[in-house]
């Protein structure tokens, strides 16, 4: 029997969205499904809420087993063909609090942290040594496996695992399925949405849509452009930093506009307190969503985990589709992160890039991209430097290499001096304790 291992079972909604994805798929229905975390509570509702999930559209045919602490990591991985990363490190106490806390004393502001800048820096630094554990325990019970990585920071943690360990891995973001809709519905183009085909290339949460073409093959980035134009200088909307995207480089990036607000030295700037609010910037935006997440559980918990009739309806996400196509052999596209080798030309070859992929029974088959435009890749070029290093300093334990990360990140650089950096790094590292590795 094959079997997929969910890491971070805890995280219910999303295992819901994955696993009950597999259970809806006439190739993965019989599949084993073991769930592992560390949080008891937490791991028992998603058990419970997956049962029932099973039983209504499954007629109970998959075995679903769970798996709890570090302990019992190993058997729940033993054997595994697929495993399945969605782990949160610290969670939002206290280390995503931590994230955002500690740079607003020195007057660094965030929005959602959890990707590039300083909050995702330190999320990568206390992240990849657990799974360097994973990919210890994978190398030995399950040599065979494919990793797929939803946890962020992505370009990160997929590096670190594609370029330091055995494992087969790809690092999947929805943000590349929903990008060209979310952007052709916001600008009245609903009627182009059929048929369409577009080339998304880049990095994770940066990835540029570079082609966009409705079914006759018509370009449809310069009407795109000239709407988006339009509506920046005549409405606030929520996705106003993207939208400048389009009119400074020419094109617009996959990830939100929340996120992207805090991927460059344009938009949040203590000297221009007034750009906030002209780019509708939601700064805080992460620990708020978690405080609102954590406060309407309650109720969400009662529909998800103590609800017997539970029902599911299959997701967009791309984790059940790639497992169907390396079972089947029948191929399947996705957007992928996965280390460069080339496949963009302008963008170093050990960088983590994300790009269309083609899935078979051989498994995740990156295709080539060529060149990307320059100011992509410029752009691009400020966050893969964060990468890099970021990883460098979990490998080496160089605490320096930290400093270096922090000072070439955009944000960062554009607001704090170099003092003023290495004392945030210092005063960060110790205030994560114990979900860091003593660097020296």
């Amino acid at each position: 029997m094959s079997k997929i291992t969910f890491m971070g079972a805890g995280s219910s909604v999303f295992a819901k969205n994955v696993l009950g994805d597999c259970m809806c798929s006439e190739v993965l229905r019989d599949f084993h499904i073991c769930l592992y975390d560390i949080d008891e509570n937490r791991l028992e509702e998603s058990y419970a809420m997956l049962m029932a999930i099973n039983n209504n559209v499954n007629g109970g045919k998959t075995r679903i087993d769970k798996f709890l602490g570090v302990e019992n990591r190993k058997e729940a991985l033993r054997g595994a063909d697929f495993v399945v990363n969605a782990i949160q490190v610290g969670l939002y106490e206290p280390c995503t609090v931590i994230d955002f806390e500690v740079p607003k004393k020195y007057g660094l502001r965030q929005t959602i942290a959890d990707t590039l800048g300083i909050g995702g820096i330190m999320r990568g630094l206390r992240t990849i040594p657990v799974l360097a554990d994973f990919a210890r325990d994978m190398e030995e019970v399950c040599p065979n496996a494919w990793f797929l990585n939803y946890t962020n920071p992505m370009s990160i943690l997929s590096g670190f695992m594609q370029r330091f360990t055995g494992v087969k891995t790809v690092g999947l973001c929805h943000s590349v399925q929903v990008c060209s809709e979310h952007l052709l519905k916001s600008l009245g183009m609903e009627d182009k949405l059929e048929g369409r085909t577009e080339l998304i290339a880049g990095i994770n949460h940066m990835g540029w849509l570079l082609k966009l073409n409705d079914k006759d093959g018509n370009d449809l980035l310069p009407e795109v452009r000239r709407r988006a134009a339009e509506k920046n200088a005549n409405e606030k909307h929520t996705d106003m930093v993207r939208f400048e995207y389009l009119k400074r480089f020419g094109y617009y990036c996959t990830e939100s506009s929340e996120h992207n607000a805090e991927y460059n030295p344009f938009f949040i700037k203590s000297r221009y307190p007034e750009l906030i609010d002209r780019f509708n910037i939601p700064l805080d935006e992460y620990p708020r969503r978690c405080i609102n997440q954590i406060a309407n559980w309650e109720k969400r918990k009662h529909e998800l985990i103590a609800n017997p009739s539970l029902d599911h309806v299959r997701s967009h996400e791309y984790a059940s589709r790639i497992m169907e196509s390396i079972t089947t052999g029948v191929p399947y596209k996705i957007g992928g992160n996965v280390i460069n080798n080339g496949l963009i030309e302008n963008l170093p070859r050990e960088a983590c890039v994300e790009v269309p992929c083609m899935v078979d029974g051989s498994g995740v088959n990156p295709t080539y991209v060529g060149r990307i435009p320059t100011q992509c890749a410029a752009m691009n070029m400020t966050h893969i430097n964060v990468h890099l290093l970021t990883i460098e300093a979990a490998v080496t334990l160089k605490r320096d290499t930290i400093y270096q990360a922090a000072m070439l990140d955009p944000h960062t650089a554009a607001e704090l001096s170099i003092d003023d950096i290495v004392a945030m790094c210092d005063d960060l590292i110790e205030a994560h304790g114990d979900y860091l590795p003593k660097y020296r």
